[in-house]
């Protein structure tokens, strides 16, 4: 055991056994004191050690059993004088210099106690200077503590930070698809994607970092905690920051959404429904309407459009979400235009498009195009006629129909975006050129001015139409390389393109994988559609 600053002086009754040069008869010889109140026996490797170090031999077997006795005995070693050896004691530093630990060895007989200052200055010596426990080791000489372990120098561990923490009061996961019931249905009522808020409501609070405590070791060296994330709190239209610096809340009632990591609240029209009563909508934050749209009305919002009825042949754009729990039936004239998701019980007849993913429970007859995916989940879950294009994938149950009926599935990117992709890599190249080779002469002549040299009127036009260039090619620049990131991940998304049919593929329908493509010959069932060595490929689920 350890004996530390808590137990030294408390655990009266408990004491190691230890051993002891003594005189004996005619000569001299091991005593060994036995343990009390539960302490550890003497160990026989120490006692080798010891006997070893001072060049005194004995019989393995002798001490042995002197050891194994229940009472103090004496083991004759020799013959002559006891040799006269000090008191004693073993360093051992933990690992990290975060503890020393002292075990002290009796004197002989005819030996020498060492003193508390004695053992301090080792210490010090030895450049252990922080956290002297100074009372265990003089409990422990003036106890005679021997063949134990004190505690004689303690280091300070350092008090562990933790990172900023921002805790969102809305749903912040933009990710948020609608719930399959038991029957296969979709929960169209349950999604989870819009977050209304009320004018004072918080919406989101940060922790800030708990930069932690340093440590010392016993040598005295700093240990400093691990290094913690800070955040800040970003916020856009209609959020304030409170006082306190920790809480956003909002200004105004409406929809609050998390847009690269800012936090916006966007007003929300409410509507019974879209039609001659109120004329085409035009709105710059999220529609609901608890209705219909009727037919050949337009609703336009720059947040999300909720639709609790049917959808018509109308027109719906959102640079958000267009969720519709009932569906579209758009008669060939219908539209909807979502920079986000779309939602939908059914489409039929329409033309839909999407920046995100579009998720039915069935299309029939539609030109349908998502920037991700498309899904079609559900009972249903049928993609028959008309034309689907999908960056990613295109997933359904079924894919045409017994009758033949002509369905086209277009995934990856097109063969034009890989041309584009060249363009603008090469564009960026040329204006990181010309950029960085600006650089020099803005330097130069700064350089020049800090010096005193004064320039010519013909050398300050010449600068200022240097720094003029730059500052018009930073943000083409910047404006390439955004385009260039973005093309980069839509044709790497095109080799992973593919389509998943959960039940069954029918003849007649076209798949079309970048800029390859096959017409199905006979029915597949649970199969995907990929591309492979330069065709579009059959396999397995």
């Amino acid at each position: 055991m350890v004996w530390s600053d808590s137990q030294i002086g408390k655990e009266k009754c408990m004491a190691n056994g230890y051993f002891k040069l003594v005189k004996s008869g005619t000569g001299f010889g091991l005593q060994i004191i036995v343990p009390t109140g539960g302490g550890e026996q003497v160990k026989i490797g120490e006692v080798t050690d010891y006997l070893t170090q001072h060049d005194i031999s004995c019989d393995l077997s002798v001490l042995k059993d002197a050891l194994s006795q229940r009472w103090n005995t004496v083991m004759p070693l020799g013959s002559g004088i006891c040799p006269s050896i000090n008191m004693s004691y073993r360093l051992l530093v933990e690992e990290g210099n975060m503890s020393a630990i002292i075990r002290l060895y009796p004197p002989s007989e005819t030996g020498k106690m060492l003193t508390v200052q004695d053992i301090l200055s080792d210490l010090a010596g030895k450049q252990i200077k922080y956290g002297i426990q100074k009372e265990n080791i003089e409990v422990a000489i003036a106890k005679e503590l021997y063949c134990t372990d004190i505690v004689a120098a303690q280091g300070q561990e350092p008090r562990e930070g933790k990172d900023a923490v921002i805790e969102y009061y809305f749903n912040a996961d933009a990710k948020a698809r609608p719930t399959v019931k038991d029957d296969g249905s979709v929960d169209f009522f349950h999604l989870n994607t819009i977050s209304h808020c009320k004018a004072g409501d918080v919406l989101a609070r940060l922790t800030p970092a708990d930069l932690g405590d340093s440590g010392t070791n016993i040598m005295g060296a700093v240990i400093k905690p691990a290094a913690v994330k800070n955040l800040l709190l970003k916020y856009g239209k209609n959020v304030e920051l409170a006082e306190d610096k920790l809480t956003l809340k909002a200004q105004v009632s409406g929809h609050v959404v998390l847009e690269e990591e800012r936090v916006v609240v966007s007003n929300v029209l409410e509507l019974k429904s879209v039609d001659i009563s109120t004329g085409n909508i035009d709105y710059d934050g999220s529609v609901t309407v608890t209705g219909n749209v009727q037919a050949n009305f337009s609703v336009r919002a720059k947040g999300n459009i909720v639709v609790n009825g049917l959808v018509e042949s109308a027109f719906l754009e959102a640079s958000g979400d267009i969720i519709i729990a009932r569906g579209m039936a758009g008669m060939n004239k219908g539209e909807l235009k979502a920079g986000g998701n779309v939602v939908a019980k059914f489409l039929e007849s329409a033309k839909v498009s999407a920046g995100g993913y579009i998720t039915a429970e069935s299309i029939l007859h539609s030109t349908v195009m998502a920037g991700k995916e498309i899904t079609v989940d559900g009972r249903r879950g049928f993609i028959t006629g008309g034309r689907i294009c999908a960056t990613n994938l295109i997933k359904a149950k079924t894919f045409g129909s017994t009758m033949g009926t002509s369905t086209v599935l277009e995934v990856g990117a097109d063969p034009s975006v890989k041309v584009r992709y060249a363009e603008v890599q090469k564009q960026v190249a040329e204006l990181t050129k010309m950029v960085s080779s600006l650089d020099p002469i803005i330097s130069t002549y700064i350089q020049k001015r800090k010096q005193g040299v004064k320039l010519t009127g013909e050398q300050l036009q010449y600068l200022a139409s240097v720094v003029k260039t730059k500052e018009q090619k930073l943000p083409e620049l910047k404006k390439a390389q955004k385009e260039m990131a973005a093309l980069a991940e839509v044709v790497d998304q095109q080799a992973h393109a593919q389509v998943v049919v959960q039940e069954s593929v029918y003849p007649g329908v076209k798949v079309v994988i970048g800029d390859v493509s096959m017409i199905v010959q006979k029915e597949q069932q649970y199969c995907r559609f990929v591309k492979q060595q330069g065709d579009v490929k059959v396999v397995g689920m």
